[in-house]
Protein backbone atom coordinates (compact mmCIF):
# COMPACT_ATOMS: atom_id res chain seq x y z
CA UNK A 1 0.00 0.00 0.00
CA UNK A 2 1.06 3.34 -0.80
CA UNK A 3 0.42 6.65 0.38
CA UNK A 4 1.22 9.92 -0.37
CA UNK A 5 1.18 13.01 1.81
CA UNK A 6 1.95 16.67 1.44
CA UNK A 7 5.34 17.75 3.22
CA UNK A 8 4.52 20.52 5.82
CA UNK A 9 4.21 23.89 5.44
CA UNK A 10 4.56 25.81 8.63
CA UNK A 11 1.44 28.88 8.15
CA UNK A 12 1.63 31.96 9.14
CA UNK A 13 -0.58 33.28 11.99
CA UNK A 14 -3.69 34.56 10.68
CA UNK A 15 -2.64 38.46 11.75
CA UNK A 16 0.37 38.13 9.85
CA UNK A 17 -1.04 38.62 6.12
CA UNK A 18 0.67 40.04 3.38
CA UNK A 19 0.77 43.78 4.31
CA UNK A 20 2.32 42.78 7.80
CA UNK A 21 5.01 40.44 6.31
CA UNK A 22 6.30 42.94 3.63
CA UNK A 23 6.31 45.75 6.11
CA UNK A 24 8.91 43.40 8.78
CA UNK A 25 10.49 42.17 6.11
CA UNK A 26 11.26 46.06 4.89
CA UNK A 27 12.24 46.92 8.09
CA UNK A 28 14.52 43.91 9.06
CA UNK A 29 16.44 45.00 5.79
CA UNK A 30 16.83 48.95 6.38
CA UNK A 31 17.58 48.56 10.12
CA UNK A 32 20.36 45.87 9.75
CA UNK A 33 22.12 48.75 7.18
CA UNK A 34 21.14 51.88 9.59
CA UNK A 35 22.36 50.65 12.63
CA UNK A 36 25.66 50.17 11.11
CA UNK A 37 25.50 53.39 9.32
CA UNK A 38 24.71 55.77 12.43
CA UNK A 39 28.64 53.93 13.53
CA UNK A 40 30.00 54.39 10.08
CA UNK A 41 28.61 58.24 9.91
CA UNK A 42 30.73 59.43 12.82
CA UNK A 43 34.16 57.16 11.70
CA UNK A 44 33.73 59.00 8.10
CA UNK A 45 33.58 62.12 9.92
CA UNK A 46 36.70 61.29 12.34
CA UNK A 47 38.69 59.77 9.24
CA UNK A 48 38.31 62.83 7.55
CA UNK A 49 40.21 64.79 10.25
CA UNK A 50 37.11 66.17 11.82
CA UNK A 51 36.89 66.07 16.08
CA UNK A 52 34.07 64.95 18.60
CA UNK A 53 32.34 68.19 17.67
CA UNK A 54 32.21 67.92 14.12
CA UNK A 55 30.50 64.62 14.91
CA UNK A 56 27.51 66.24 16.94
CA UNK A 57 27.46 68.72 14.15
CA UNK A 58 26.19 66.02 11.97
CA UNK A 59 24.24 64.58 14.31
CA UNK A 60 22.52 67.68 15.09
CA UNK A 61 22.58 68.12 10.98
CA UNK A 62 20.49 65.45 10.71
CA UNK A 63 18.61 66.12 13.83
CA UNK A 64 16.81 69.47 13.59
CA UNK A 65 14.77 68.16 9.98
CA UNK A 66 13.74 65.45 11.76
CA UNK A 67 12.17 67.60 14.55
CA UNK A 68 10.99 70.48 12.08
CA UNK A 69 9.03 68.39 9.50
CA UNK A 70 7.64 65.72 12.03
CA UNK A 71 4.23 67.12 11.61
CA UNK A 72 4.05 68.08 8.40
CA UNK A 73 5.05 64.00 7.76
CA UNK A 74 2.42 63.26 9.86
CA UNK A 75 -0.25 65.23 7.90
CA UNK A 76 1.34 64.13 4.30
CA UNK A 77 0.93 60.57 5.36
CA UNK A 78 -2.64 60.86 6.46
CA UNK A 79 -3.50 62.32 3.37
CA UNK A 80 -1.80 60.65 0.88
CA UNK A 81 -1.33 56.82 0.44
CA UNK A 82 1.01 55.73 3.49
CA UNK A 83 3.14 53.34 1.38
CA UNK A 84 3.92 55.82 -1.45
CA UNK A 85 5.31 58.46 1.11
CA UNK A 86 7.59 55.40 2.83
CA UNK A 87 8.65 54.65 -0.62
CA UNK A 88 9.79 58.17 -1.52
CA UNK A 89 11.39 58.53 1.88
CA UNK A 90 13.26 55.24 1.46
CA UNK A 91 14.18 57.06 -1.95
CA UNK A 92 15.89 60.14 -0.53
CA UNK A 93 17.72 57.85 2.49
CA UNK A 94 18.87 56.15 -0.73
CA UNK A 95 20.43 58.57 -2.84
CA UNK A 96 21.72 60.75 0.41
CA UNK A 97 23.43 57.64 1.78
CA UNK A 98 24.51 56.61 -1.86
CA UNK A 99 26.15 60.17 -1.94
CA UNK A 100 27.91 60.01 1.47
CA UNK A 101 29.50 56.85 0.51
CA UNK A 102 30.61 57.57 -2.64
CA UNK A 103 32.38 61.09 -1.27
CA UNK A 104 33.88 59.16 1.91
CA UNK A 105 35.30 56.60 -0.70
CA UNK A 106 36.70 59.02 -2.80
CA UNK A 107 38.09 61.16 -0.03
CA UNK A 108 36.76 64.46 -0.36
CA UNK A 109 34.00 64.26 2.10
CA UNK A 110 33.77 67.89 3.68
CA UNK A 111 32.24 68.41 6.56
CA UNK A 112 29.19 70.79 4.96
CA UNK A 113 28.57 68.35 2.86
CA UNK A 114 28.39 65.74 5.37
CA UNK A 115 25.88 67.86 7.28
CA UNK A 116 23.82 68.50 3.98
CA UNK A 117 23.36 64.70 3.80
CA UNK A 118 22.76 64.23 7.20
CA UNK A 119 19.92 66.36 7.31
CA UNK A 120 18.19 64.59 3.73
CA UNK A 121 18.49 61.87 5.69
CA UNK A 122 16.66 63.63 8.69
CA UNK A 123 14.02 64.45 6.60
CA UNK A 124 13.42 61.55 4.98
CA UNK A 125 12.65 60.09 8.82
CA UNK A 126 10.64 62.65 9.35
CA UNK A 127 7.73 61.83 6.36
CA UNK A 128 8.80 58.02 6.84
CA UNK A 129 7.96 57.38 10.66
CA UNK A 130 4.78 58.67 10.68
CA UNK A 131 4.20 57.09 7.81
CA UNK A 132 5.57 53.63 9.22
CA UNK A 133 4.08 53.72 12.39
CA UNK A 134 0.21 54.41 10.82
CA UNK A 135 0.94 51.58 8.28
CA UNK A 136 1.60 49.56 10.75
CA UNK A 137 -1.04 50.20 12.69
CA UNK A 138 -3.71 50.02 10.03
CA UNK A 139 -1.97 46.44 9.06
CA UNK A 140 -3.53 44.06 11.96
CA UNK A 141 -6.39 43.75 13.91
CA UNK A 142 -8.34 41.98 16.30
CA UNK A 143 -7.51 40.64 19.62
CA UNK A 144 -4.13 39.35 18.46
CA UNK A 145 -2.99 43.50 17.38
CA UNK A 146 -0.29 43.17 21.11
CA UNK A 147 0.99 39.78 19.74
CA UNK A 148 1.72 41.40 16.20
CA UNK A 149 3.43 44.41 17.71
CA UNK A 150 5.26 42.40 19.47
CA UNK A 151 6.40 40.28 17.25
CA UNK A 152 7.00 43.03 14.58
CA UNK A 153 9.26 45.22 17.53
CA UNK A 154 11.27 41.60 18.67
CA UNK A 155 12.60 41.36 14.63
CA UNK A 156 12.98 45.43 14.61
CA UNK A 157 15.40 44.87 17.91
CA UNK A 158 17.28 41.66 17.09
CA UNK A 159 17.83 43.30 13.69
CA UNK A 160 19.09 46.58 15.19
CA UNK A 161 21.80 44.48 17.32
CA UNK A 162 22.81 42.41 14.50
CA UNK A 163 23.42 45.52 12.64
CA UNK A 164 25.63 47.29 14.87
CA UNK A 165 27.54 44.52 15.75
CA UNK A 166 27.84 43.31 11.92
CA UNK A 167 28.25 47.46 11.05
CA UNK A 168 31.05 47.95 13.74
CA UNK A 169 33.16 44.73 12.27
CA UNK A 170 32.47 45.65 8.45
CA UNK A 171 33.85 49.62 9.62
CA UNK A 172 36.96 47.58 10.93
CA UNK A 173 37.45 45.59 7.77
CA UNK A 174 36.31 47.62 4.77
CA UNK A 175 35.65 51.14 6.50
CA UNK A 176 33.49 53.10 6.92
CA UNK A 177 32.52 54.02 2.76
CA UNK A 178 31.24 51.10 1.98
CA UNK A 179 29.07 50.33 5.27
CA UNK A 180 27.26 53.92 4.09
CA UNK A 181 27.19 52.10 0.40
CA UNK A 182 25.51 48.76 1.90
CA UNK A 183 22.87 51.02 3.91
CA UNK A 184 21.93 52.85 0.68
CA UNK A 185 21.38 49.27 -1.19
CA UNK A 186 19.25 48.40 2.46
CA UNK A 187 17.33 51.30 1.74
CA UNK A 188 16.87 50.48 -2.30
CA UNK A 189 15.62 46.83 -1.38
CA UNK A 190 13.69 48.16 1.76
CA UNK A 191 11.78 50.84 -0.76
CA UNK A 192 11.26 48.42 -3.72
CA UNK A 193 9.59 45.86 -0.97
CA UNK A 194 7.33 48.82 0.29
CA UNK A 195 6.17 49.65 -3.26
CA UNK A 196 3.70 46.22 -3.02
CA UNK A 197 1.81 47.30 0.19
CA UNK A 198 -1.75 47.06 -0.44
CA UNK A 199 -3.41 49.54 0.77
CA UNK A 200 -7.00 49.28 -0.44
CA UNK A 201 -8.25 48.60 3.06
CA UNK A 202 -7.59 52.19 3.71
CA UNK A 203 -10.78 54.37 3.02
CA UNK A 204 -9.90 57.11 1.17
CA UNK A 205 -9.68 61.55 2.83
CA UNK A 206 -12.61 62.77 2.02
CA UNK A 207 -12.09 66.20 0.57
CA UNK A 208 -11.67 68.91 3.77
CA UNK A 209 -8.88 71.60 4.68
CA UNK A 210 -5.40 71.77 3.89
CA UNK A 211 -2.55 71.26 5.90
CA UNK A 212 -3.04 73.31 8.98
CA UNK A 213 -6.42 71.98 9.03
CA UNK A 214 -4.98 68.55 9.45
CA UNK A 215 -2.66 69.38 11.88
CA UNK A 216 -5.14 70.82 14.10
CA UNK A 217 -7.16 68.05 13.90
CA UNK A 218 -4.46 65.93 14.77
CA UNK A 219 -3.66 68.24 17.97
CA UNK A 220 -7.34 68.11 19.19
CA UNK A 221 -7.08 64.32 19.31
CA UNK A 222 -3.93 64.41 20.91
CA UNK A 223 -5.22 67.07 23.67
CA UNK A 224 -8.70 65.32 23.60
CA UNK A 225 -7.43 61.94 25.33
CA UNK A 226 -5.72 62.63 28.85
CA UNK A 227 -3.71 59.48 28.63
CA UNK A 228 -1.99 60.26 25.18
CA UNK A 229 -1.32 63.97 25.96
CA UNK A 230 0.17 62.98 29.55
CA UNK A 231 2.77 60.01 28.58
CA UNK A 232 4.38 61.80 25.75
CA UNK A 233 4.56 65.08 27.86
CA UNK A 234 6.19 61.89 30.63
CA UNK A 235 8.30 60.82 27.76
CA UNK A 236 9.11 63.82 26.42
CA UNK A 237 11.44 64.27 29.82
CA UNK A 238 12.22 60.60 30.31
CA UNK A 239 13.52 59.99 26.85
CA UNK A 240 15.70 62.97 27.45
CA UNK A 241 17.62 62.72 30.61
CA UNK A 242 17.99 58.95 29.79
CA UNK A 243 19.34 60.04 26.19
CA UNK A 244 21.94 62.61 28.15
CA UNK A 245 22.85 59.45 30.58
CA UNK A 246 23.05 56.69 27.44
CA UNK A 247 25.02 59.67 25.69
CA UNK A 248 27.16 61.57 27.92
CA UNK A 249 27.36 60.15 31.48
CA UNK A 250 27.31 56.77 30.83
CA UNK A 251 31.01 56.91 28.35
CA UNK A 252 32.42 59.05 31.32
CA UNK A 253 31.83 56.50 33.98
CA UNK A 254 32.77 53.87 31.63
CA UNK A 255 36.12 55.56 31.13
CA UNK A 256 36.82 56.19 34.62
CA UNK A 257 35.35 53.74 36.92
CA UNK A 258 34.65 50.31 34.28
CA UNK A 259 37.70 49.51 32.32
CA UNK A 260 36.85 51.75 28.98
CA UNK A 261 34.38 51.86 26.47
CA UNK A 262 34.31 47.90 26.05
CA UNK A 263 32.34 47.50 29.39
CA UNK A 264 30.35 50.13 28.66
CA UNK A 265 29.18 48.46 24.65
CA UNK A 266 28.62 45.12 26.60
CA UNK A 267 26.22 47.40 29.06
CA UNK A 268 24.10 48.42 26.31
CA UNK A 269 24.23 45.24 24.14
CA UNK A 270 22.00 43.64 27.18
CA UNK A 271 19.53 45.84 26.91
CA UNK A 272 19.15 45.43 23.43
CA UNK A 273 19.07 41.40 24.33
CA UNK A 274 16.35 42.59 27.19
CA UNK A 275 13.78 44.50 24.58
CA UNK A 276 13.91 41.24 22.54
CA UNK A 277 12.89 39.27 25.62
CA UNK A 278 10.34 41.68 26.82
CA UNK A 279 8.84 41.21 22.75
CA UNK A 280 8.72 37.55 23.85
CA UNK A 281 7.04 38.49 27.03
CA UNK A 282 4.40 40.40 25.24
CA UNK A 283 4.08 37.67 22.62
CA UNK A 284 2.05 35.91 25.66
CA UNK A 285 0.88 38.46 28.14
CA UNK A 286 -1.97 40.27 27.34
CA UNK A 287 -2.49 42.74 30.29
CA UNK A 288 -5.87 43.73 30.53
CA UNK A 289 -5.04 47.45 31.91
CA UNK A 290 -2.50 48.19 28.90
CA UNK A 291 -1.44 51.61 30.34
CA UNK A 292 -1.00 51.02 33.88
CA UNK A 293 0.97 47.76 32.89
CA UNK A 294 3.32 49.48 30.76
CA UNK A 295 3.70 52.63 33.27
CA UNK A 296 4.66 50.42 36.07
CA UNK A 297 7.71 49.47 33.49
CA UNK A 298 8.58 52.67 32.94
CA UNK A 299 9.89 53.08 36.66
CA UNK A 300 13.07 50.74 35.59
CA UNK A 301 14.20 52.89 33.64
CA UNK A 302 15.92 55.20 36.33
CA UNK A 303 17.74 51.93 37.76
CA UNK A 304 20.69 52.48 34.66
CA UNK A 305 21.53 56.51 35.61
CA UNK A 306 21.12 54.82 39.37
CA UNK A 307 23.68 52.15 38.43
CA UNK A 308 26.03 54.29 36.96
CA UNK A 309 25.75 56.71 39.98
CA UNK A 310 26.98 54.21 42.68
CA UNK A 311 28.28 52.86 40.35
CA UNK A 312 28.16 49.27 40.04
CA UNK A 313 30.37 46.61 38.38
CA UNK A 314 29.69 45.63 34.98
CA UNK A 315 27.83 42.38 35.84
CA UNK A 316 25.08 43.86 37.75
CA UNK A 317 25.18 46.54 35.46
CA UNK A 318 24.57 44.40 32.47
CA UNK A 319 21.65 42.60 34.44
CA UNK A 320 20.21 45.93 35.10
CA UNK A 321 20.70 47.34 31.49
CA UNK A 322 18.99 43.67 30.90
CA UNK A 323 15.80 43.94 32.70
CA UNK A 324 15.29 47.69 32.01
CA UNK A 325 15.30 46.98 27.91
CA UNK A 326 12.44 44.07 29.37
CA UNK A 327 10.34 46.74 31.04
CA UNK A 328 10.90 48.89 27.95
CA UNK A 329 9.81 47.21 25.44
CA UNK A 330 6.46 46.14 27.99
CA UNK A 331 5.81 49.55 27.80
CA UNK A 332 6.26 49.37 24.23
CA UNK A 333 3.97 46.72 23.25
CA UNK A 334 1.35 48.25 25.37
CA UNK A 335 1.45 51.49 23.59
CA UNK A 336 1.21 50.51 20.47
CA UNK A 337 -1.73 48.20 21.81
CA UNK A 338 -3.50 51.20 23.01
CA UNK A 339 -2.87 53.73 20.03
CA UNK A 340 -4.03 50.82 17.91
CA UNK A 341 -7.28 50.56 20.26
CA UNK A 342 -8.17 54.02 20.31
CA UNK A 343 -6.96 55.95 17.84
CA UNK A 344 -8.86 56.28 14.78
CA UNK A 345 -7.53 54.71 11.59
CA UNK A 346 -7.21 58.17 9.83
CA UNK A 347 -5.43 59.85 12.50
CA UNK A 348 -2.47 57.33 13.10
CA UNK A 349 0.07 59.03 11.51
CA UNK A 350 -0.75 63.05 12.63
CA UNK A 351 -1.42 61.54 16.16
CA UNK A 352 2.40 59.40 15.73
CA UNK A 353 4.24 62.89 14.23
CA UNK A 354 2.78 64.70 17.81
CA UNK A 355 4.06 61.27 19.52
CA UNK A 356 7.88 61.86 18.17
CA UNK A 357 7.73 65.14 18.25
CA UNK A 358 7.36 65.34 21.87
CA UNK A 359 9.83 62.20 22.38
CA UNK A 360 12.40 64.09 20.48
CA UNK A 361 11.89 67.83 20.84
CA UNK A 362 13.78 68.12 24.17
CA UNK A 363 16.53 65.05 23.76
CA UNK A 364 18.72 67.47 21.84
CA UNK A 365 18.60 70.13 24.94
CA UNK A 366 19.24 67.43 27.29
CA UNK A 367 22.58 66.20 25.78
CA UNK A 368 24.07 69.59 25.14
CA UNK A 369 22.85 70.57 28.47
CA UNK A 370 24.44 67.42 30.25
CA UNK A 371 28.09 68.43 30.30
CA UNK A 372 27.41 71.72 31.87
CA UNK A 373 25.34 70.07 34.64
CA UNK A 374 28.35 67.28 35.10
CA UNK A 375 31.00 69.88 35.42
CA UNK A 376 28.58 72.07 38.40
CA UNK A 377 27.15 69.54 40.15
CA UNK A 378 29.63 66.29 39.40
CA UNK A 379 28.27 63.10 37.58
CA UNK A 380 26.67 61.16 40.29
CA UNK A 381 24.33 63.76 41.27
CA UNK A 382 23.76 64.31 37.89
CA UNK A 383 22.81 61.14 37.35
CA UNK A 384 20.98 60.66 40.70
CA UNK A 385 18.79 63.60 39.37
CA UNK A 386 18.36 61.60 35.81
CA UNK A 387 16.80 58.87 37.95
CA UNK A 388 14.61 61.16 40.13
CA UNK A 389 13.31 62.62 37.35
CA UNK A 390 12.25 59.42 35.70
CA UNK A 391 10.41 58.45 39.51
CA UNK A 392 8.56 61.45 40.02
CA UNK A 393 7.37 61.62 36.32
CA UNK A 394 6.20 58.40 35.82
CA UNK A 395 4.79 58.34 39.85
CA UNK A 396 2.83 61.85 38.71
CA UNK A 397 1.46 60.11 34.96
CA UNK A 398 -0.19 57.47 37.37
CA UNK A 399 -2.37 59.82 38.79
CA UNK A 400 -4.37 60.33 35.38
CA UNK A 401 -7.67 58.30 35.73
CA UNK A 402 -7.23 57.41 32.14
CA UNK A 403 -3.60 55.82 32.24
CA UNK A 404 -4.76 53.65 35.21
CA UNK A 405 -7.90 52.59 34.17
CA UNK A 406 -7.72 51.90 30.20
CA UNK A 407 -8.60 48.98 29.32
CA UNK A 408 -8.01 46.38 26.52
CA UNK A 409 -10.71 45.57 24.37
CA UNK A 410 -11.78 42.16 22.79
CA UNK A 411 -12.65 41.93 19.03
CA UNK A 412 -15.97 42.42 19.23
CA UNK A 413 -15.97 46.09 20.43
CA UNK A 414 -15.34 48.66 17.82
CA UNK A 415 -13.28 51.07 17.61
CA UNK A 416 -14.56 54.82 18.69
CA UNK A 417 -13.63 57.73 17.74
CA UNK A 418 -14.63 60.41 20.55
CA UNK A 419 -12.12 61.16 22.91
CA UNK A 420 -11.49 59.12 26.15
CA UNK A 421 -12.96 60.71 28.63
CA UNK A 422 -16.07 59.72 26.85
CA UNK A 423 -16.80 55.93 25.61
CA UNK A 424 -13.58 55.05 23.51
CA UNK A 425 -12.01 54.78 26.79
CA UNK A 426 -14.45 51.22 27.94
CA UNK A 427 -12.81 51.59 31.38
CA UNK A 428 -15.36 48.93 32.11
CA UNK A 429 -14.77 46.60 29.15
CA UNK A 430 -14.18 42.80 29.43
CA UNK A 431 -10.24 41.61 28.35
CA UNK A 432 -9.27 42.32 24.84
CA UNK A 433 -5.73 43.64 23.26
CA UNK A 434 4.21 49.61 20.60
CA UNK A 435 8.66 53.34 17.64
CA UNK A 436 12.08 54.96 19.95
CA UNK A 437 12.06 56.12 19.69
CA UNK A 438 7.22 53.18 22.14
CA UNK A 439 5.06 55.80 20.46
CA UNK A 440 5.63 57.55 23.44
CA UNK A 441 9.27 57.50 23.21
CA UNK A 442 11.42 58.26 20.76
CA UNK A 443 15.16 56.79 20.40
CA UNK A 444 17.21 57.03 22.78
CA UNK A 445 18.62 53.57 21.12
CA UNK A 446 17.13 55.08 18.31
CA UNK A 447 15.72 52.64 15.30
CA UNK A 448 16.60 55.14 12.53
CA UNK A 449 13.41 53.92 10.38
CA UNK A 450 10.53 53.37 12.96
CA UNK A 451 8.78 52.86 15.88
CA UNK A 452 10.75 49.78 17.46
CA UNK A 453 13.45 52.19 18.03
CA UNK A 454 11.68 54.03 20.51
CA UNK A 455 11.61 53.31 24.09
CA UNK A 456 8.20 52.63 23.91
Amino acid sequence: MTTSASPYRPRRPAWAGRNYTLLTAAAIVTNLGSQGALIAAAFAVLESGGDGGDVGLVAAARTLPLVLFLLIGGAVADRLPRHRVMVAANALNCVSQAVFAALVLAGEARLWQMMLLAALGGTGQAFFSPASEGMLLSTVDGEQAGQAFALYRMAMNGAGIGGAALGGALIAIVGPGWVLAVDAAAFALAGGLRAFLDVRHIRPREPGGGMLADLREGWREVTGRSWLWAVILQFAVVNAVVGAAEAVFGPLVARESLGGPGPWGFALAAFGAGTVGGAVVMMRWKPRRLLLAGTLCVFPLALPSAALALPLHVAPLTVVMFFCGVSVEVFGVSWMTALHQEIPEEKFSRVSAYDWLGSLAMLPLATALAGPVESSFGISPALWGCSALVVLLTAAVLLVPDVRNLRRRTSSQEKHSAPPEGPAVVLHAPDAGATGPMSAGAPVSADPEGPAGRLG
